[in-house]
Protein backbone atom coordinates (compact mmCIF):
# COMPACT_ATOMS: atom_id res chain seq x y z
CA UNK A 1 0.00 0.00 0.00
CA UNK A 2 2.88 2.37 1.29
CA UNK A 3 4.32 2.59 -2.44
CA UNK A 4 1.31 2.65 -4.43
CA UNK A 5 0.18 6.04 -2.23
CA UNK A 6 3.76 7.30 -3.03
CA UNK A 7 3.03 6.48 -6.89
CA UNK A 8 -0.65 7.78 -6.54
CA UNK A 9 0.90 11.25 -5.37
CA UNK A 10 3.91 11.46 -7.28
CA UNK A 11 1.16 11.47 -10.42
CA UNK A 12 -0.93 14.02 -9.00
CA UNK A 13 1.67 16.54 -7.69
CA UNK A 14 3.74 16.39 -11.16
CA UNK A 15 1.14 18.00 -13.04
CA UNK A 16 0.81 20.85 -10.28
CA UNK A 17 4.87 21.25 -10.56
CA UNK A 18 4.33 21.63 -14.19
CA UNK A 19 1.33 23.77 -13.81
CA UNK A 20 3.07 25.67 -11.18
CA UNK A 21 6.56 25.92 -13.18
CA UNK A 22 4.28 27.35 -16.20
CA UNK A 23 2.71 29.96 -13.68
CA UNK A 24 6.13 30.73 -12.80
CA UNK A 25 7.78 31.03 -16.47
CA UNK A 26 4.86 32.97 -17.32
CA UNK A 27 4.45 35.77 -14.33
CA UNK A 28 8.48 35.94 -15.13
CA UNK A 29 7.98 36.40 -18.50
CA UNK A 30 4.60 38.92 -18.07
CA UNK A 31 6.55 40.78 -15.08
CA UNK A 32 10.28 40.71 -16.86
CA UNK A 33 12.59 43.77 -15.85
CA UNK A 34 14.53 44.44 -18.63
CA UNK A 35 14.34 47.39 -20.34
CA UNK A 36 13.90 48.71 -24.10
CA UNK A 37 17.70 49.57 -25.62
CA UNK A 38 17.60 53.28 -27.12
CA UNK A 39 20.43 54.83 -29.01
CA UNK A 40 20.42 57.81 -31.21
CA UNK A 41 23.39 59.22 -33.32
CA UNK A 42 24.86 61.94 -33.83
CA UNK A 43 24.70 63.74 -30.84
CA UNK A 44 26.21 67.32 -31.72
CA UNK A 45 27.45 69.56 -29.11
CA UNK A 46 25.64 72.28 -31.34
CA UNK A 47 22.22 73.10 -32.93
CA UNK A 48 22.97 75.12 -35.54
CA UNK A 49 20.96 73.62 -38.94
CA UNK A 50 19.22 71.23 -39.84
CA UNK A 51 19.89 67.64 -38.04
CA UNK A 52 19.00 63.93 -39.10
CA UNK A 53 19.00 61.92 -35.98
CA UNK A 54 18.82 58.03 -36.64
CA UNK A 55 17.03 56.09 -33.73
CA UNK A 56 17.32 53.04 -33.29
CA UNK A 57 14.98 50.80 -30.38
CA UNK A 58 15.02 47.35 -29.10
CA UNK A 59 13.52 44.84 -26.87
CA UNK A 60 13.48 41.35 -27.23
CA UNK A 61 11.52 39.71 -24.02
CA UNK A 62 8.10 41.65 -24.27
CA UNK A 63 8.33 43.93 -27.23
CA UNK A 64 7.88 47.60 -28.15
CA UNK A 65 4.82 48.94 -27.01
CA UNK A 66 5.14 52.99 -27.53
CA UNK A 67 7.75 55.70 -28.50
CA UNK A 68 8.05 59.39 -27.84
CA UNK A 69 10.58 61.76 -28.52
CA UNK A 70 10.31 65.14 -27.56
CA UNK A 71 12.55 68.45 -27.21
CA UNK A 72 12.39 70.55 -23.97
CA UNK A 73 13.68 74.10 -23.59
CA UNK A 74 12.98 76.42 -20.58
CA UNK A 75 9.35 74.46 -19.77
CA UNK A 76 7.99 74.25 -23.04
CA UNK A 77 7.85 70.99 -24.58
CA UNK A 78 7.76 69.84 -28.60
CA UNK A 79 6.55 66.96 -29.38
CA UNK A 80 8.31 65.44 -32.89
CA UNK A 81 7.35 62.04 -32.78
CA UNK A 82 4.61 59.62 -30.48
CA UNK A 83 4.17 55.63 -31.71
CA UNK A 84 2.77 52.77 -30.61
CA UNK A 85 3.12 49.49 -31.88
CA UNK A 86 0.86 46.84 -31.82
CA UNK A 87 0.70 43.61 -29.42
CA UNK A 88 0.49 40.62 -31.91
CA UNK A 89 0.67 36.72 -30.70
CA UNK A 90 1.04 34.83 -27.47
CA UNK A 91 3.06 37.18 -24.95
CA UNK A 92 3.26 39.55 -28.48
CA UNK A 93 5.95 36.97 -30.25
CA UNK A 94 4.77 38.78 -33.21
CA UNK A 95 5.07 42.04 -32.08
CA UNK A 96 7.91 45.09 -32.98
CA UNK A 97 10.90 44.32 -31.39
CA UNK A 98 13.59 46.19 -33.26
CA UNK A 99 12.65 49.45 -35.07
CA UNK A 100 15.23 51.98 -36.32
CA UNK A 101 13.99 55.58 -37.50
CA UNK A 102 15.28 59.03 -38.18
CA UNK A 103 13.95 61.95 -36.99
CA UNK A 104 14.04 65.69 -38.64
CA UNK A 105 15.11 68.39 -36.09
CA UNK A 106 14.93 72.10 -38.27
CA UNK A 107 15.45 74.98 -35.40
CA UNK A 108 14.36 77.36 -37.25
CA UNK A 109 11.63 75.33 -38.80
CA UNK A 110 10.58 74.91 -34.88
CA UNK A 111 11.26 78.39 -34.04
CA UNK A 112 13.70 77.30 -31.44
CA UNK A 113 15.27 80.30 -29.54
CA UNK A 114 18.72 80.48 -28.78
CA UNK A 115 20.34 78.39 -25.92
CA UNK A 116 20.17 75.12 -24.13
CA UNK A 117 17.26 72.57 -25.45
CA UNK A 118 17.15 68.40 -24.25
CA UNK A 119 16.43 66.11 -26.78
CA UNK A 120 14.78 63.26 -25.14
CA UNK A 121 13.63 59.39 -26.45
CA UNK A 122 11.29 57.97 -24.21
CA UNK A 123 10.62 54.08 -24.83
CA UNK A 124 8.06 51.74 -23.31
CA UNK A 125 7.62 47.80 -23.50
CA UNK A 126 4.84 45.13 -22.69
CA UNK A 127 5.91 44.36 -19.99
CA UNK A 128 3.41 44.43 -16.63
CA UNK A 129 5.34 45.96 -14.55
CA UNK A 130 5.25 49.45 -13.18
CA UNK A 131 1.47 49.09 -12.96
CA UNK A 132 0.97 47.53 -16.51
CA UNK A 133 3.14 50.72 -18.18
CA UNK A 134 5.81 48.32 -18.66
CA UNK A 135 9.21 49.12 -18.34
CA UNK A 136 10.46 52.60 -19.71
CA UNK A 137 13.92 53.84 -20.62
CA UNK A 138 15.19 57.12 -21.42
CA UNK A 139 17.87 58.73 -23.31
CA UNK A 140 18.12 62.20 -23.30
CA UNK A 141 20.84 64.27 -25.01
CA UNK A 142 21.64 68.03 -24.33
CA UNK A 143 22.64 70.36 -27.07
CA UNK A 144 22.96 74.83 -27.13
CA UNK A 145 20.88 75.74 -30.31
CA UNK A 146 22.85 78.50 -31.87
CA UNK A 147 21.97 79.33 -35.56
CA UNK A 148 23.49 83.14 -35.60
CA UNK A 149 26.75 82.90 -37.51
CA UNK A 150 29.97 84.91 -36.89
CA UNK A 151 30.40 88.28 -37.71
CA UNK A 152 33.77 89.12 -40.10
CA UNK A 153 34.85 92.33 -41.01
CA UNK A 154 38.16 93.83 -43.54
CA UNK A 155 39.67 96.28 -41.25
CA UNK A 156 42.83 96.85 -43.60
CA UNK A 157 42.07 98.94 -46.98
CA UNK A 158 44.28 98.10 -49.65
CA UNK A 159 44.77 95.49 -50.58
CA UNK A 160 46.36 95.31 -53.97
CA UNK A 161 47.78 91.85 -55.06
CA UNK A 162 49.92 90.69 -58.32
CA UNK A 163 48.74 87.30 -60.47
CA UNK A 164 51.35 84.55 -58.55
CA UNK A 165 51.70 87.07 -55.71
CA UNK A 166 51.10 87.55 -52.05
CA UNK A 167 48.98 89.88 -50.07
CA UNK A 168 48.24 90.75 -46.52
CA UNK A 169 44.81 91.61 -44.82
CA UNK A 170 43.96 92.62 -41.61
CA UNK A 171 40.36 91.79 -40.11
CA UNK A 172 38.24 91.24 -37.06
CA UNK A 173 35.96 88.27 -36.21
CA UNK A 174 33.50 87.76 -33.33
CA UNK A 175 34.90 86.09 -30.17
CA UNK A 176 33.21 82.31 -31.53
CA UNK A 177 35.36 82.29 -34.22
CA UNK A 178 36.79 78.94 -34.36
CA UNK A 179 38.28 79.17 -37.68
CA UNK A 180 38.60 82.26 -40.45
CA UNK A 181 40.59 83.51 -43.18
CA UNK A 182 40.30 83.99 -46.97
CA UNK A 183 39.00 81.98 -49.68
CA UNK A 184 40.01 82.59 -53.48
CA UNK A 185 37.94 80.72 -55.61
CA UNK A 186 37.81 77.14 -53.81
CA UNK A 187 41.69 77.35 -52.39
CA UNK A 188 41.44 78.69 -48.46
CA UNK A 189 43.51 80.96 -47.05
CA UNK A 190 43.78 80.81 -42.70
CA UNK A 191 44.16 83.92 -40.64
CA UNK A 192 45.66 83.74 -37.34
CA UNK A 193 45.14 85.94 -34.57
CA UNK A 194 47.59 88.72 -33.14
CA UNK A 195 47.41 88.14 -29.90
CA UNK A 196 45.57 84.81 -28.24
CA UNK A 197 44.76 86.68 -25.19
CA UNK A 198 43.08 89.40 -27.06
CA UNK A 199 39.17 89.71 -27.10
CA UNK A 200 39.10 91.76 -29.62
CA UNK A 201 39.61 89.47 -32.32
CA UNK A 202 42.04 91.17 -34.47
CA UNK A 203 43.28 88.75 -37.07
CA UNK A 204 45.80 88.76 -39.97
CA UNK A 205 45.63 86.45 -43.15
CA UNK A 206 48.35 85.90 -45.59
CA UNK A 207 46.56 84.66 -48.97
CA UNK A 208 47.69 84.66 -52.35
CA UNK A 209 45.97 85.00 -56.31
CA UNK A 210 47.52 81.93 -57.90
CA UNK A 211 49.40 82.31 -61.28
CA UNK A 212 46.62 80.05 -62.48
CA UNK A 213 43.38 81.29 -60.51
CA UNK A 214 40.51 82.44 -63.75
CA UNK A 215 40.36 86.09 -64.58
CA UNK A 216 37.51 86.94 -62.57
CA UNK A 217 38.69 84.85 -59.27
CA UNK A 218 36.33 84.79 -56.22
CA UNK A 219 38.08 86.70 -52.79
CA UNK A 220 36.22 86.81 -49.93
CA UNK A 221 36.84 86.45 -46.26
CA UNK A 222 35.23 83.55 -44.52
CA UNK A 223 34.73 82.73 -40.78
CA UNK A 224 33.18 79.54 -39.02
CA UNK A 225 32.00 79.12 -35.06
CA UNK A 226 31.97 76.60 -32.56
CA UNK A 227 28.22 75.71 -33.91
CA UNK A 228 29.56 75.16 -37.33
CA UNK A 229 27.74 78.15 -38.44
CA UNK A 230 29.85 80.19 -40.96
CA UNK A 231 29.82 83.58 -42.74
CA UNK A 232 31.82 85.58 -45.38
CA UNK A 233 32.34 88.97 -46.56
CA UNK A 234 34.09 90.92 -49.45
CA UNK A 235 36.38 93.09 -49.28
CA UNK A 236 38.32 95.86 -51.47
CA UNK A 237 41.17 94.20 -53.65
CA UNK A 238 42.50 95.05 -56.77
CA UNK A 239 44.45 92.58 -59.14
CA UNK A 240 47.63 93.22 -61.19
CA UNK A 241 47.71 91.19 -64.18
CA UNK A 242 50.72 89.63 -65.09
CA UNK A 243 52.23 88.24 -67.87
CA UNK A 244 54.82 84.98 -67.40
CA UNK A 245 57.52 84.10 -69.96
CA UNK A 246 57.63 80.51 -71.98
CA UNK A 247 60.63 78.82 -71.86
CA UNK A 248 61.44 75.89 -75.24
CA UNK A 249 63.82 73.18 -73.23
CA UNK A 250 65.63 70.47 -75.31
CA UNK A 251 66.18 67.13 -74.10
CA UNK A 252 69.50 65.40 -74.90
CA UNK A 253 70.03 61.51 -74.68
CA UNK A 254 72.75 62.65 -72.42
CA UNK A 255 70.80 64.68 -70.09
CA UNK A 256 68.78 61.86 -69.47
CA UNK A 257 71.12 59.49 -68.80
CA UNK A 258 72.78 61.83 -66.17
CA UNK A 259 69.53 62.51 -64.50
CA UNK A 260 68.03 59.25 -64.47
CA UNK A 261 70.83 57.64 -62.64
CA UNK A 262 69.44 60.08 -59.46
CA UNK A 263 65.75 58.35 -59.80
CA UNK A 264 66.81 54.95 -58.68
CA UNK A 265 64.80 54.95 -56.00
CA UNK A 266 61.88 55.61 -58.22
CA UNK A 267 60.01 52.90 -59.10
CA UNK A 268 59.51 52.25 -63.05
CA UNK A 269 58.67 49.67 -65.05
CA UNK A 270 61.49 48.25 -66.81
CA UNK A 271 60.11 48.32 -70.48
CA UNK A 272 59.58 51.75 -70.61
CA UNK A 273 62.44 54.39 -72.83
CA UNK A 274 64.32 56.97 -71.21
CA UNK A 275 62.26 59.49 -72.24
CA UNK A 276 58.91 58.00 -71.03
CA UNK A 277 60.31 57.62 -67.52
CA UNK A 278 61.93 61.09 -67.54
CA UNK A 279 57.69 62.23 -68.67
CA UNK A 280 56.65 60.39 -65.34
CA UNK A 281 59.10 61.56 -63.34
CA UNK A 282 58.26 64.78 -64.48
CA UNK A 283 54.55 64.56 -64.27
CA UNK A 284 53.50 62.11 -61.25
CA UNK A 285 56.71 62.45 -59.15
CA UNK A 286 56.78 66.39 -59.28
CA UNK A 287 52.87 66.01 -58.72
CA UNK A 288 53.66 64.05 -55.47
CA UNK A 289 57.00 66.66 -54.70
CA UNK A 290 54.57 69.80 -54.73
CA UNK A 291 52.22 67.40 -52.39
CA UNK A 292 54.91 66.98 -49.62
CA UNK A 293 55.41 70.58 -49.63
CA UNK A 294 51.88 71.71 -49.84
CA UNK A 295 51.25 69.20 -46.41
CA UNK A 296 54.15 71.08 -44.81
CA UNK A 297 51.29 74.04 -44.21
CA UNK A 298 50.11 72.54 -41.56
CA UNK A 299 53.32 73.00 -39.44
CA UNK A 300 53.78 76.40 -39.59
CA UNK A 301 53.85 79.13 -36.08
CA UNK A 302 50.55 80.73 -35.26
CA UNK A 303 53.23 83.48 -34.93
CA UNK A 304 55.61 86.07 -37.10
CA UNK A 305 58.91 84.35 -37.03
CA UNK A 306 60.77 87.03 -39.38
CA UNK A 307 61.86 90.29 -39.60
CA UNK A 308 62.69 93.03 -42.56
CA UNK A 309 63.59 92.38 -46.07
CA UNK A 310 64.10 88.80 -47.03
CA UNK A 311 67.69 87.62 -48.02
CA UNK A 312 68.43 87.03 -51.82
CA UNK A 313 71.13 84.31 -52.71
CA UNK A 314 74.69 86.44 -53.02
CA UNK A 315 76.28 87.37 -56.31
CA UNK A 316 73.64 84.44 -58.08
CA UNK A 317 71.96 85.22 -61.71
CA UNK A 318 68.89 84.35 -62.33
CA UNK A 319 68.15 81.54 -64.71
CA UNK A 320 64.77 81.27 -64.88
CA UNK A 321 61.53 82.74 -63.15
CA UNK A 322 58.63 82.05 -61.17
CA UNK A 323 55.59 80.93 -63.26
CA UNK A 324 57.65 80.05 -66.52
CA UNK A 325 55.86 77.80 -68.41
CA UNK A 326 58.29 75.48 -69.95
CA UNK A 327 57.69 73.30 -73.31
CA UNK A 328 59.69 70.13 -73.49
CA UNK A 329 61.64 68.70 -76.84
CA UNK A 330 63.07 65.71 -77.48
CA UNK A 331 64.63 64.87 -81.01
CA UNK A 332 62.76 67.96 -82.45
CA UNK A 333 59.09 67.13 -80.91
CA UNK A 334 57.00 68.59 -78.09
CA UNK A 335 56.90 65.59 -75.19
CA UNK A 336 55.95 67.46 -72.12
CA UNK A 337 55.06 70.88 -70.53
CA UNK A 338 55.04 72.18 -66.82
CA UNK A 339 55.12 75.43 -64.62
CA UNK A 340 58.12 76.34 -62.84
CA UNK A 341 56.86 77.14 -59.30
CA UNK A 342 60.09 79.21 -57.96
CA UNK A 343 63.13 81.40 -58.94
CA UNK A 344 66.46 79.21 -60.06
CA UNK A 345 69.77 80.90 -59.23
CA UNK A 346 72.67 79.84 -60.13
CA UNK A 347 76.49 81.10 -59.12
CA UNK A 348 79.72 78.86 -58.28
CA UNK A 349 78.69 75.13 -57.70
CA UNK A 350 78.15 74.19 -54.10
CA UNK A 351 78.14 77.78 -53.26
CA UNK A 352 76.54 78.16 -49.71
CA UNK A 353 72.53 79.06 -49.35
CA UNK A 354 71.64 81.27 -46.70
CA UNK A 355 67.91 81.70 -44.82
CA UNK A 356 66.38 83.98 -46.57
CA UNK A 357 64.60 85.36 -43.70
CA UNK A 358 64.22 83.77 -40.12
CA UNK A 359 62.22 80.96 -38.68
CA UNK A 360 62.16 77.07 -37.81
CA UNK A 361 63.17 74.39 -40.40
CA UNK A 362 60.15 71.82 -40.95
CA UNK A 363 61.62 69.87 -43.53
CA UNK A 364 65.22 68.85 -44.35
CA UNK A 365 65.88 65.44 -47.04
CA UNK A 366 65.48 64.27 -50.73
CA UNK A 367 61.68 65.41 -52.13
CA UNK A 368 61.25 63.90 -55.15
CA UNK A 369 62.91 66.49 -58.81
CA UNK A 370 63.47 68.61 -55.70
CA UNK A 371 66.83 66.37 -54.47
CA UNK A 372 67.36 67.13 -51.63
CA UNK A 373 65.55 70.12 -49.97
CA UNK A 374 64.80 72.27 -47.17
CA UNK A 375 61.86 74.17 -45.85
CA UNK A 376 61.86 76.92 -43.55
CA UNK A 377 58.44 78.51 -41.89
CA UNK A 378 58.35 81.56 -41.17
CA UNK A 379 55.17 81.93 -39.15
CA UNK A 380 51.83 82.43 -40.24
CA UNK A 381 51.57 80.25 -43.07
CA UNK A 382 54.81 81.69 -45.06
CA UNK A 383 57.72 79.23 -45.60
CA UNK A 384 60.64 79.56 -47.52
CA UNK A 385 62.08 76.73 -50.19
CA UNK A 386 65.44 75.69 -51.41
CA UNK A 387 66.05 72.62 -53.96
CA UNK A 388 68.29 71.06 -55.46
CA UNK A 389 71.04 71.08 -52.51
CA UNK A 390 74.20 69.02 -52.62
CA UNK A 391 74.27 68.89 -49.00
CA UNK A 392 71.78 70.05 -45.93
CA UNK A 393 73.29 71.89 -42.99
CA UNK A 394 70.22 72.17 -40.89
CA UNK A 395 67.44 69.43 -39.49
CA UNK A 396 64.14 69.82 -38.28
CA UNK A 397 62.97 71.71 -35.62
CA UNK A 398 66.02 74.30 -35.42
CA UNK A 399 65.84 77.79 -35.91
CA UNK A 400 67.56 79.66 -38.28
CA UNK A 401 68.49 83.29 -38.24
CA UNK A 402 68.39 85.49 -41.29
CA UNK A 403 71.49 84.76 -43.74
CA UNK A 404 72.24 81.37 -41.67
CA UNK A 405 73.53 78.68 -44.11
CA UNK A 406 71.22 76.13 -44.34
CA UNK A 407 72.93 74.06 -47.24
CA UNK A 408 74.80 73.83 -50.27
CA UNK A 409 73.58 74.26 -53.92
CA UNK A 410 73.61 71.38 -56.22
CA UNK A 411 71.81 69.54 -59.22
CA UNK A 412 70.06 66.83 -57.03
CA UNK A 413 66.56 66.13 -58.21
CA UNK A 414 65.32 67.30 -61.72
CA UNK A 415 68.45 69.88 -62.34
CA UNK A 416 69.85 70.40 -65.23
CA UNK A 417 73.31 71.95 -63.44
CA UNK A 418 74.57 73.42 -60.34
CA UNK A 419 71.85 76.05 -58.86
CA UNK A 420 69.52 76.80 -56.32
CA UNK A 421 65.78 76.59 -56.91
CA UNK A 422 64.30 79.20 -54.67
CA UNK A 423 60.29 79.46 -53.87
CA UNK A 424 58.58 80.81 -51.16
CA UNK A 425 54.77 79.22 -50.47
CA UNK A 426 51.91 81.29 -48.98
CA UNK A 427 49.78 78.29 -47.03
CA UNK A 428 51.82 75.76 -49.03
CA UNK A 429 50.72 77.81 -52.18
CA UNK A 430 53.99 78.51 -54.15
CA UNK A 431 54.00 82.12 -55.04
CA UNK A 432 57.13 84.67 -56.35
CA UNK A 433 59.43 85.09 -54.79
CA UNK A 434 60.60 88.45 -55.97
CA UNK A 435 58.68 90.41 -54.11
CA UNK A 436 59.87 88.97 -50.67
CA UNK A 437 63.52 90.68 -51.84
CA UNK A 438 61.48 94.00 -52.59
CA UNK A 439 62.09 96.35 -49.38
CA UNK A 440 59.51 99.13 -51.00
CA UNK A 441 57.08 96.08 -51.57
CA UNK A 442 57.57 94.70 -48.54
CA UNK A 443 57.34 98.16 -46.32
CA UNK A 444 54.00 99.03 -48.95
CA UNK A 445 52.20 95.64 -48.36
CA UNK A 446 52.96 94.37 -45.66
CA UNK A 447 54.85 96.72 -43.09
CA UNK A 448 52.22 99.09 -42.96
CA UNK A 449 49.50 97.04 -42.31
CA UNK A 450 51.30 95.04 -39.66
CA UNK A 451 52.28 99.11 -37.52
CA UNK A 452 48.42 99.77 -37.44
CA UNK A 453 47.72 96.68 -35.61
CA UNK A 454 48.87 98.28 -32.31
CA UNK A 455 46.90 101.29 -33.17
CA UNK A 456 44.02 99.28 -33.46
CA UNK A 457 44.06 97.13 -30.44
CA UNK A 458 44.04 100.68 -29.05
CA UNK A 459 40.94 102.06 -30.65
CA UNK A 460 39.07 99.03 -30.98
Amino acid sequence: MGKKKTRFYLLAIIPLIIIAGFLGWFITQIFEGGRPVVSIEPLPEFLSGEVTFTLKISDVKRGLKKLKVNLEKEGREIILLEKKFPFEGFLNQGGIQIHEQEIVVDPSGLNLTQGQIDLRVSVWDYSRRGGGDGNMAVVAHRMIVDTIPPAIRAISRMHNVNRGGACLTVYQASSDVIQSGVFVDEVFFPGYPIDEESQKGIHICYFSLPYNAGLDPSIFLWAKDRAENSSKTSFYYHIREKRFDFEKLNITDEFLKRVLGYFTFYPMDAGMSEIEKYIEINNDLRKESHEVFYQLREETAPEKLWEGTWVRQKNAATMARFADHRDYYYQGEKVDEQVHLGVDLASLANSPVQATNSGRVVFAERNGIYGLAVVVDHGQGLSSLYGHLSMISVKPGQEVKKGDIVGHTGQTGLAGGDHLHFGIMVSGIPVDPVEWWDSHWIEDNITKKLDLLKELEKSL
